[in-house]
């Protein structure tokens, strides 16, 4: 008579499934599976086997959306600046240098034991020598990463990898007004492209570089330019790594971004930071204003920000070299701009490239 009465619901209540459940199961195991096949993909080109493209459906595509990665990714921005206790940063620091091969032979403080957080670890500085910064080509690249294409922008498509485009309008959004920015004058029927070229001769290059979670996560100025305007668009945060970006069309229009257009010497230049899954933190140094992966913006829009005013003509300018911004993790970056046709890049497909390498030059 003592003893106390246990109470039990239903088991129909019990294992009552909401629909957010659902889309979290079902979407974050299609997202595991589609890394399995991406790991698949990526030893088969190790192989130097070729891998037809196989684009996704409507359906899988808005299966995969249905994920919640802007609450995740915010969820781990928060756990990465959790204070780590001084005894647990040096074997949670090596497991993740040892399994994405980071050298910390090129940052600047190499103890471990100095990083408090994971963010403070992802962010970390290099040695002042160990990017040195090419003086003789017009062009570097902007970050440590992986060239996953480059070339001319043809009938208005960019190709994210080889043989997957997206349009350069859905990317860059709608042409900004000649008012703030000295951009072409060219009549409103030339396309989107044509109007985008400043200089009779000229053509509009691209190139896209991935950075892995092990790279150096900053970025910088790659040329000598002139920042007039940024313009954010919230987004999904979907992984850009080359095996999705392969699988997805318009990969890149998908995900959250950040343009930062201006000039350089030749005339239109433009530089984008795409954020991907656990990347919803995309800084740029100068802009104090930009929040990104916030919960007060909604996708399908875009906000502009001008940073020519009454006091300030010109804009930002920015040297080759010059620190610009940072991720926290990874993602890609995407610059787009135009040049005389003799450019020409150094680069191949696939390759590894170094901040302060030279992409190209006249």
């Amino acid at each position: 008579t003592d003893r106390r009465k246990l109470h039990t619901a239903p088991v129909g209540q019990v294992f009552r499934l909401r629909p957010f459940h659902v889309l979290v199961a079902t979407g974050g195991g299609y997202a595991g599976y589609r890394k399995y096949e991406d790991y698949k993909l990526e030893q088969l080109e190790k192989r130097g086997i070729e891998v037809p493209v196989k684009l996704a459906s409507e359906w899988e595509v808005a299966l995969y959306k249905s994920v919640p990665t802007r609450l995740l990714s915010r969820a781990w921005g928060r756990l990465n600046q959790v204070e780590l206790p001084t005894w647990l940063r040096k074997p949670v620091y090596s497991l993740y240098i040892w399994t994405f091969g980071v050298n910390m032979k090129e940052a600047a403080v190499e103890d471990l034991h100095h990083y408090r957080n994971l963010s403070e670890f992802f962010r970390r500085k290099l040695k002042p020598q160990a990017r040195p910064v090419c003086c003789v080509h017009s062009v570097i690249s902007p970050s440590d990463g992986k060239i996953l294409n480059f070339g001319q922008v043809k009938n208005c498509e960019v190709e994210q990898v080889k043989g997957v485009t997206y349009s350069l309008e859905s990317f860059l959004g709608p042409r900004i007004s000649t008012e703030e920015v000295h951009f072409s004058q060219a009549p409103p029927g030339n396309s989107f492209q044509q109007q985008l070229v400043t200089k009779e001769g000229n053509e509009l290059y691209h190139c896209v570089i991935y950075l892995a979670p092990g790279d150096y996560h900053c970025f910088h100025s790659p040329t000598d330019w002139t920042v007039s305007h940024r313009r954010h668009f919230p987004g999904s945060l979907m992984s850009v790594n080359p095996g999705v970006a392969r699988w997805i069309k318009e990969l890149f229009c998908h995900n959250e971004r950040v343009v930062l257009t201006g000039d350089w010497k030749h005339g239109f230049f433009s530089l984008t930071a795409v954020g991907a899954t656990n990347v919803g933190s995309i800084r740029i140094y100068f802009d104090q204003d930009l929040h990104t992966n916030s919960p007060s913006y909604s996708k399908g829009s875009y906000n502009d920000f001008s940073f020519i005013s009454n006091n300030n003509k010109e804009g930002i300018p920015m040297r080759k070299g010059e620190h610009l911004g940072e991720f926290n993790l990874g993602s890609t970056i995407v610059l787009i701009f135009e040049a005389p046709k003799d450019f020409k890049f150094n680069l191949k497909a696939g390759q590894k490239i170094r901040f302060g390498e030279a992409l190209g030059s006249l």
